[in-house]
């Protein structure tokens, strides 16, 4: 069982209120749980009133990981062309 501590200061949890209370509908207390819902993070939680999903992060790729997986993917789209134009006799024997 894991326990997620926050501190915040109560100022700020009565400035991050006021500023979630005048981005959404919430009243006070809607405005409050949702704060402690979201990790007294006010921007995640006016993002989820408003219904903009989390970006999921994609892992970073250089240039080189880039060109040599879609070398990986055409070699292999080829070989599966062949291997089907194989299993029918379409294919060219080159002996």
């Amino acid at each position: 069982m894991t326990d997620n501590i926050s501190l915040v200061e109560t100022q700020l949890i009565d400035t991050k209120i006021q500023m979630v209370m005048r981005q959404t509908n919430y009243n006070e207390e809607t405005a409050k749980n949702k704060l402690i819902e979201h990790g007294f993070d006010e921007i995640a939680t006016i993002k989820s009133y408003l219904g903009i999903p989390e970006k999921k992060s994609s892992q970073v790729t250089s240039i080189n990981q880039e060109i040599y997986k879609q070398m990986r993917y055409k070699l292999d789209s080829n070989m599966r062309d062949y291997k089907e134009r194989a299993e029918k006799g379409d294919a060219k024997k080159l002996y």
